[in-house]
């Protein structure tokens, strides 16, 4: 596949989707040391650093979901 290819199939994709596929090629970049012009050595993303991203990419889009469970609906708390 070609750029002009792959330029093609983004620009069909929603613009969420644009979006995410974005996201994926920056972490890639920085996986493999092609963004910012900063070398990648193995072990380079600390846990934390790693998590915190992973988290963002799967809870991205759930911002507008409403609430559906409020406490009142919990049948058993932790105190």
């Amino acid at each position: 596949m070609g750029y002009a290819e792959l330029i093609e199939k983004l620009q069909d994709l929603p613009a969420e989707k644009q979006a995410e596929v974005f996201d994926f090629v920056e972490f890639l970049a920085v996986r493999f040391g092609k963004a910012k012009g900063t070398p990648y050595a193995p072990g380079e993303w600390s846990d934390a650093e790693f998590s915190k991203f992973a988290m963002g990419q799967a809870l991205r889009g759930m911002e507008d979901e409403p609430v559906l469970y409020t406490r009142d609906d919990l049948k058993e708390q932790w105190k």
